[in-house]
């Protein structure tokens, strides 16, 4: 069943430029993986530090093996030193 991610980052002030850098490098090394379905990156209009990604799978396998490589770990390390909240992820499933 396929599944969908949410993450919310908020950017330590000073830092937008950097979490949307970082953002931009793992959107493009996730959107090569196999069980990508789609990974597409957001940023508030009201909050410019406040950045979504909201990314298709198709199935939790796939999201974990993604969660494993070495680009997604990269940014992960990057953007938790960049950003002044806890990374929100949520997991879910359509239900319409």
């Amino acid at each position: 069943m396929e599944l969908d991610a949410f993450v919310r980052l908020h950017a330590r002030a000073g830092e937008e430029g950097s979490v949307e850098e970082a953002l931009h490098e793992v959107a493009r090394a996730s959107r090569e993986e196999a069980g990508c379905l789609s990974f597409q990156v957001f940023r508030s209009v009201r909050d410019g530090r406040l950045f979504y990604i909201h990314s298709r799978w198709v199935d939790e396998e796939a999201f974990r093996a993604h969660a494993e490589l070495a680009h997604t770990v990269l940014f992960l390390k990057l953007v938790d030193a960049l950003v002044d909240q806890p990374r929100e992820v949520g997991r879910m499933q359509r239900i319409d």
